[in-house]
């Protein structure tokens, strides 16, 4: 009686495992990294230091919502949307 190709001859154990592997190399790192992100913005308080995606360095003078004034000069004074900020500065 002949048998039909085993499992491990099909196309889709090489896909899989592939699938895996972009997975657990860069699918779960980014997520992991956007999460990280998400609750640096969302512990962001006054007096904390940002860039912003343009590149803009400020300084977080007030909390709201869903946006951020941020200070970039002496008397300069801007809104962003959180979701404009791409790092928080450490501090030294």
């Amino acid at each position: 009686m002949p048998q039909g190709p085993s499992i491990l001859q099909t196309p889709l154990v090489p896909l899989a495992l592939v699938f895996l592997i972009m997975y657990f190399m860069v699918i779960r790192p980014e997520k992991n990294k956007a999460k990280e992100h998400k609750k640096a913005i969302s512990s962001l308080k006054k007096n904390d230091e940002i860039v912003t995606a343009g590149g803009i360095h400020g300084t977080v003078i007030n909390v709201k919502d869903a946006t951020f004034i941020v200070r970039i000069d002496d008397n300069l004074r801007i809104e962003i949307d959180k979701t404009a900020v791409a790092r928080v500065k450490k501090k030294s």
